[in-house]
């Protein structure tokens, strides 16, 4: 996925630009837009990641790039569920090194299908670990931030992610084993979303801006966690696909009309499968 309210905000700050005494605070920060800066999320995640950074260390940038930086924020609009640490879009790797796992594309039939519970068994005897290992090698190389089991054929309600979609932060990854929402935010907000089961393709998605969930970890201890924001949705999205659900089927009809073209080939190259 990529988070998409950049726009906005791009502008404001060079609408503010008009102002000369504001202009040395403002700058260093449009730069943080520039195609050099690694603030892109599978939503595109810009101000956040902003949020984070030191600006006094932002080198200030020249008044004749502001106009790139808006070009290039306009581009981000093909999202997918991407790393915010590139603005690369997602790939097929191919064959991954470590692991046979692939990712499935659409209409393949086990993107439909029943998914069980994994048991203690399971998860005792390092199977499950194991699965979640590959699942990470295969996401890294995509370069997505999340990855359900199904989508490499394995119908099992497990799934992996890193909001940061940075291999090298690997203290951000989560497993999540058996979860579910117990509880959501009334609130929503929407936000273009693809996915790595649906190349070359995005949409706009509604979802609850904070979630509650339960779940266990690979040792079969309950957790219980409150998501809010990107994390939220990307935990939203990845538990779509352990119920069956697919992306594109929560768009609007106006979006499903857009992608429509689109889906007809992706079944033209892979099949009737599981198709809408």
């Amino acid at each position: 996925m990529k988070h998409l309210n950049s726009m906005s905000l791009v502008g404001f700050f060079c609408s503010l630009l008009t102002s000369s005494s504001k202009s040395a605070v403002l700058l260093p920060l449009v730069s943080a837009f520039s195609p050099s800066s690694s603030c892109f999320f599978t939503i595109t995640r810009p101000i956040r990641n902003l949020s984070r950074m030191n600006i006094g260390t932002i080198s200030p940038m020249l008044t004749s790039k502001i106009s790139t930086t808006t070009t290039t924020a306009a581009s981000t609009t093909k999202s997918s569920l991407q790393s915010s640490s590139t603005m690369e879009e997602e790939v097929d790797p191919g064959k991954v090194e470590g692991t046979d796992l692939r990712v499935l594309k659409y209409p393949h039939p086990a993107l439909r299908a029943d998914n069980v519970e994994v048991t203690e068994e399971e998860l005792k005897s390092g199977e499950i670990s194991k699965i979640a290992k590959e699942m990470f090698l295969v996401m890294y190389a995509t370069k997505g931030v999340g990855l359900a089991a199904p989508q490499v054929g394995i119908n099992k309600r497990l799934m992996v992610y890193n909001q940061s979609g940075d291999k090298k932060k690997w203290l951000e990854e989560v497993i999540m084993v058996n979860p579910k929402i117990v509880e959501f935010s009334e609130s929503v907000d929407v936000e273009r979303e693809g996915c790595l089961s649906f190349p070359g393709m995005n949409g706009e998605v509604q979802r609850s801006k904070w979630i509650k969930v339960e779940a266990v970890n690979l040792k079969g201890k309950k957790i219980k966690k409150k998501f809010n924001g990107w994390e939220a949705r990307i935990f939203q999205h990845e538990y779509d696909h352990l119920d069956g659900v697919l992306y594109p089927d929560r768009l609007t009809e106006e979006g499903k009309e857009e992608v429509k073209g689109r889906l007809e080939e992706l079944i033209q190259e892979f099949g009737q499968g599981g198709a809408l």
